[in-house]
C-alpha cells in the first residue's frame, strides 16, 4: 500500500465514523427536534423567498449583462439593482435558515433593496421575461420581509 492509498483509506474511515456519529445523534433527537430539522425554522418562508429571489435574480443579471455586452445600455440600472439585491438576499437566506438574531435588521435593508429591484425590473418586464420573473420574486421576498418584521 502506498502513501496515497493510506491517506484515502484514513479519510474514508474518518468519514464513516462521522456518518455513524451523525446518525446516532439524529436517533437521539426527540420527535419535536426531528420535526423542526425536517421542516425548517421559524423563517422558512422568508428563506425560500430569498432563495427564489437569488435564483431569478441571477438569471436577470446574466440577461442584463448579455444585453449590456451587446451595447444595449437600457438595462444598466437594472443590472445594478439586481446585483445589490443578490448580495442581500444571499445573506438573508442564510440568516433566515439560522433563525439568526440579526435577521430583522437585514430583513429591513433587504426589503428596501427588493422594492428598488422590483421597480427597476418593472420598467423592462413587458419586454424581458427574466426581468419580469425577477420583479415578481422581489415582490414576494419584500412581502416576506415585511411579514418577518411584523409589519
Amino acid at each position: 500500500m502506498d502513501r496515497r492509498e493510506a491517506l484515502i483509506g484514513t479519510g474514508m474511515l474518518a468519514l464513516s465514523a462521522f456518518a455513524v456519529a451523525e446518525r446516532a445523534s439524529a436517533q437521539e433527537s426527540t420527535p419535536q427536534e426531528m420535526s423542526h430539522m425536517h421542516h425548517g425554522g421559524h423563517y422558512k418562508a422568508l428563506a425560500d423567498a430569498a432563495g427564489a429571489c437569488v435564483s431569478k435574480g441571477q438569471v436577470c443579471a446574466n440577461h442584463c449583462l448579455d444585453l449590456l455586452g451587446s451595447g444595449d445600455k437600457d438595462l444598466a440600472a437594472c443590472a445594478r439593482s439586481v446585483s445589490q439585491m443578490l448580495s442581500l438576499c444571499n445573506a438573508l437566506q442564510g440568516l433566515a435558515n439560522q433563525d439568526a438574531h440579526y435577521l430583522p435588521a437585514l430583513a429591513k435593508v433587504t426589503m428596501d433593496a427588493c422594492n428598488d429591484c422590483e421597480k427597476e425590473c418593472k420598467k423592462h418586464a413587458d419586454k424581458h421575461a427574466p426581468c419580469k420573473a425577477c420583479m415578481e420574486s422581489c415582490r414576494t421576498c419584500a412581502d416576506e420581509c415585511s411579514r418577518a418584521l411584523g409589519a
